[in-house]
């Protein structure tokens, strides 16, 4: 009986039917010292009425985003989700199904999964992009992974310092066992990979270069150049996208020359929520087809000569042996990458340019606008940026960014956490939710804090 404890009738009859006659004979195996001897400290049961309150009160110390006019971003961004979105992702046959084993049965389920491979792939430039991981960070790690597995004897990462602080995080934890050397590339006073820093790693020893698209502090930069050093060298270039609607007006990694390319998917259609949870893009080359993590939909034909959807590739540890499998993942993101289909499906191509273009305008508005208060600068003025920049403040970021909220503003992420050489600087974030009078009003919100 799903969500309902079993009444004492009918534990009386499950112990009987195995011979025992009551339930600290059954876990008798359990030794004496780890049983608990008196009663949990819980308080007492609860009507639905008074429960429901009482979740609702605690709900209410919560701070979203639809409370303050937000200019947060740095990896998780806040995009207008249209309602029919959501109103399709209720119908139960997008909701409910889980993995689909037997395709002769889930039919949508599948196909859903090779439309959102498709459009992984257009984005990105790529020719071929798997049914989605968990979410931009393990992506990533993934990525590495599979570049370690083709370069084999190679052991040199080189991971630039604009790459997302976390990402770094999350993937020197994962390949903490390995034997990979994790090279850091400082930036330039640009906020761009300092080309110099690669000479000395530009050697057979070379794995890959992570190079991130934008990069943490919004820039966009022409990588062309470190692209082809990097092959020079026999290494593999992973593009780290954590803003896939940049996509809709700079040029596709797959065409600068990408091997692999991963990241973030939660700005097409998921909700911050939070933090979680989101939906990891991957694509890569056809050639590294039998490399690639995760699941891959096909589209065949049936006996009947119609078509239909399989899983075609499925190289995870629950499917092949353990040394052969490519990744350890376990249920994907499917319901995730089912909403991001929606969403871009209703936004159609030129949707999708036309909001990637709203956004620049409205981040290129929003830099003249604070950039023209005295004692407020661009900390990176010459560099091309979408959707984020940092700007440099005349005091104590935090301070700042506390007088903000105050004022019913959440005015961007302070860096020095990450960056102490950032000191005062804060990473702003601007979408279309973000109209020209909520950016003046930030402005004279930031002026006065500032004073």
């Amino acid at each position: 009986m799903r969500y309902i404890p079993h009444t004492n009738e009918e534990i009386q009859a499950m112990l009987k039917s195995i011979g025992l006659k009551s339930v600290e004979e059954l876990f008798s195996s359990i030794p004496e010292s780890l049983l608990l001897q008196k009663p949990l400290k819980l308080p007492a049961a609860l009507d639905e009425q008074t429960l429901l309150g009482q979740l609702e009160s605690i709900a209410a110390r919560n701070h979203t985003l639809p409370m303050n006019r937000s200019f947060l971003g740095g990896g998780v961004y806040r995009h207008y989700i249209p309602s029919t979105v959501s109103d399709l992702m209720r119908r139960s046959e997008f909701l409910t199904p889980y993995t689909p084993y037997q395709p002769e049965i889930a039919q949508g389920t599948l196909q859903l999964m090779f439309e959102f491979q498709t459009m992984v792939s257009e984005i990105y430039g790529m020719e071929v992009a798997n049914s989605s991981l968990y979410d931009g960070s393990t992506a990533l790690s993934e990525a590495i992974l599979m570049a370690i597995r083709i370069g084999k004897n190679r052991k040199t990462v080189l991971m630039p310092e604009s790459i997302h602080p976390e990402y770094t995080q999350v993937a020197k934890t994962i390949l903490k066992t390995f034997d990979e050397h994790f090279v850091t590339l400082p930036i330039t006073k640009e906020g761009t990979i300092e080309r110099s820093s690669l000479n000395d790693y530009l050697n057979p020893d070379l794995t890959c270069c992570i190079i991130p698209y934008p990069n943490f502090f919004g820039i966009v930069e022409d990588v062309r150049d470190i692209v082809s050093m990097v092959h020079q060298a026999g290494g593999l270039v992973i593009f780290s996208v954590t803003e896939p609607l940049s996509l809709g007006l700079f040029e596709s990694p797959g065409a600068l020359g990408a091997d692999i390319v991963c990241g973030e998917g939660q700005s097409l259609g998921l909700p911050p929520s939070f933090g979680g949870p989101f939906a990891g893009f991957f694509a890569t080359k056809q050639a590294f087809l039998r490399q690639i993590p995760g699941r891959l939909c096909g589209m065949t034909t049936d006996n009947k000569g119609k078509p239909g959807f399989v899983l075609t590739l499925s190289t995870r540890e629950q499917h092949i042996r353990r040394e052969k499998a490519t990744s350890n993942i376990c249920t994907n993101q499917a319901l995730c990458a089912t909403q991001i289909t929606l969403y871009l499906t209703l936004l159609g191509k030129e949707g999708f340019k036309k909001l990637a273009q709203l956004n620049w305008q409205r981040t290129e508005y929003a830099k003249q606008k604070l950039s023209a208060i005295p004692g407020v600068t661009l900390t990176f003025p010459t560099s091309t940026t979408f959707n984020e920049f940092v700007i440099q403040l005349p005091k104590n970021a935090d301070v700042v960014l506390r007088d903000l909220r105050i004022k019913n503003f959440d005015g961007g992420i302070s860096l020095d956490h990450w960056y102490p050489n950032l000191d005062n600087a804060v990473l702003v974030n601007v979408t279309e939710w973000n109209g020209k009078e909520d950016i003046d009003a930030f402005a004279n919100a930031l002026k006065g804090s500032i004073q």
